[in-house]
């Protein structure tokens, strides 16, 4: 039996797994964020979140390359991933990757305090003393398309609202 013969074996075998994108949020406490600036030049970093209906907020500090990427506006990618040390398979961790929008929020709006108590409640009373802080602001991160993997051949496309789409078995793993 070739190679070849094996993976195709292999992912028909491959079974997809209920999606559980509500559950994956529900768990994680902060996000990996993914943005670039002016000139193109990637960064990454992670924030805690709270998630207000079907938008995710985060508050940030300007002393952070993120910030100004996503005070401007610029595409960026999010992603929830399961924690390593819950994970079976290193190769198959659950994640969610999600593209979005970034808008800023205005200080002391009704958004602001709003998710500014949320965020109090979810993650402690520093929030109190970092929103009281003028370089950190409040993001609104929109979801604009995504994907959603939870082992080998369970990969989901996922739209604006973080539903499951489609199963994406139309792409086919390829190997030498």
């Amino acid at each position: 039996m070739n190679h070849i013969n094996t993976q195709e074996e292999a992912n028909r075998k491959a079974k997809p797994v209920a999606p559980k994108v509500k559950e994956l949020i529900e768990r994680t406490k902060s996000v990996i964020l993914a943005t670039v600036d002016a000139e193109g030049v990637p960064n990454s970093s992670y924030a805690p979140f709270v998630k207000v209906n079907n938008t995710l907020y985060i508050l940030v500090s300007f002393m952070a390359k993120h910030t100004k990427n996503l005070a401007d506006g610029r595409k960026t990618s999010v992603m929830f991933i399961e924690d390593e040390s819950a994970t079976k398979q290193i190769y198959a961790r659950e994640r969610l990757t999600i593209e979005a929008e970034a808008s800023q929020v205005e200080r002391d709006s009704e958004t602001w305090n709003t998710v500014v108590t949320q965020l109090k409640e979810t993650h402690g009373k520093v929030v109190d003393v970092i929103a009281e802080m003028q370089d950190f602001i409040l993001i609104a991160l929109q979801p604009v398309k995504g994907s959603y993997v939870n082992g080998f051949g369970s990969a989901y496309f996922v739209d604006e609202n973080l539903e499951i789409l489609e199963h994406r078995n139309d792409v086919n793993h390829q190997s030498k």
